[in-house]
């Protein structure tokens, strides 16, 4: 009986314990272990790369072109700056329509009140005229 229970617990366990599969485990274990160690070898070189500044290694300007890339700089910077005004016209385009169709009624009355306000100063002055006399 303890020979059937110990065959079972192997049967059980094969996965675990058996030479080929603790095999294959380990060299796992060896192959993160390797990364890692990689990983920790670069980790002070990310470090060094992450806080140089990049423009110094990756845009080698020449001499003569400094002048206009201080020029393209300010014009990027101006063109960042505008750029939400901009797009907020951009975004206004299609009721323009509608605002025309409003600012043609505001000028209509205003027309309309400049012709009342011009005919309440005739009537004014004829008043005045009267009471001269």
């Amino acid at each position: 009986k303890l020979k059937i229970e110990m065959l079972q617990l192997e049967k059980e366990t094969a996965d675990i314990t058996h030479p080929f599969y603790l095999s294959k485990k380990c060299e796992i274990l060896q192959d993160m272990n390797r990364h890692l160690e990689v990983v920790l070898k670069e980790k002070s070189a990310l470090r060094r790369r992450l806080i140089k500044p990049r423009c110094q290694e990756s845009l080698p300007i020449e001499v003569t072109f400094h002048r206009s890339v201080v020029d393209l700089l300010a014009e990027a910077v101006t063109f960042i700056e505008n750029l939400e005004s901009h797009l907020q016209t951009l975004r206004s385009i299609p009721q323009i329509p509608d605002m025309m169709k409003n600012m043609d009624t505001a000028l209509t009355k205003a027309e309309m009140l400049v012709m009342d306000l011009e005919e309440l100063a005739e009537q004014i002055l004829k008043w005045r005229e009267v009471h001269k006399e």
